[in-house]
């Protein structure tokens, strides 16, 4: 089974022009899953509304909203269940092929509670048109400016952490902050604060900036230069 790894990241809209997502909850809160393509896939289409965990401590609960690559899921309830009262008909809603595929996959302390979680596919990653927005005008680029200009304000960092990824695509986070001088998982967590503006994209291993991301910099960098 082809499988990827992916962060459940929880965000709310925020009313803004741009319609980026920003964060709910603190960045630390922040849980690692391993979903399968097929339920990735399976989510956007419909066919999949459900998902178990084995977890210590229950890390999602109802209302919830993740970004997954995928596209945006609402995470509609969270119940304790009771792993031998798992029924064929919801292994099959989590893309599993019985309830004893779904009880095999369940991973963590035994006498942890087991967690039924039912998703809602919202549509797709806004980031996603976004980042690949690469027309900016000069307003655009003021209101980006205005973002950045925030996230600034206890040290200067959006600039170089930008243009540092721009010249370095692919290199690993932690590159990265040791060409910046940064500890490494704080880095990550402001280089998602760029990604939630479209500026940057996260690869298989390492970053890249965008073509919005791009188009940014070249407007600051060479204001004469409108592409």
């Amino acid at each position: 089974m082809v499988q990827t790894r992916t962060r459940l990241r929880l965000y709310e809209h925020e009313p803004s022009s741009d319609k980026t997502l920003t964060l709910r909850r603190p960045a630390d809160w922040v849980t690692t899953v391993i979903l399968s393509l097929t339920v990735l896939e399976g989510l956007a289409a419909g066919t999949i509304d459900l998902t178990f965990r084995r977890w210590s401590k229950q890390n999602v609960r109802a209302g919830d909203v993740m970004r997954l690559e995928a596209g945006v899921v609402e995470v509609v309830s969270v119940e304790i269940v009771d792993p031998d009262g798992i029924t064929e008909a919801e292994a099959r809603r989590s893309g599993a092929e019985s309830a004893n595929a779904v009880r095999g996959t369940l991973r963590g302390p035994a006498d942890a509670p087991v967690y039924r979680i039912r998703l809602h596919y919202v549509g797709p990653d806004p980031r996603h048109a976004l980042s690949a927005d690469a027309g900016l005008s000069e307003k655009d680029a003021e209101a980006i400016g205005k973002r950045l200009s925030k996230m600034d304000r206890r040290h200067p960092w959006t600039h170089e952490t930008l243009r540092l990824i721009a010249e370095n695509p692919g290199r690993r986070a932690q590159d990265l902050a040791g060409l910046l001088g940064r500890e490494k998982e704080a880095l990550k967590i402001d280089i998602r604060k760029l990604k939630n503006l479209g500026l940057t994209l996260s690869l298989e291993v390492g970053y890249r900036i965008s073509p919005r991301g791009a188009a940014y910099l070249r407007l600051i960098e060479d204001p004469g230069r409108t592409r």
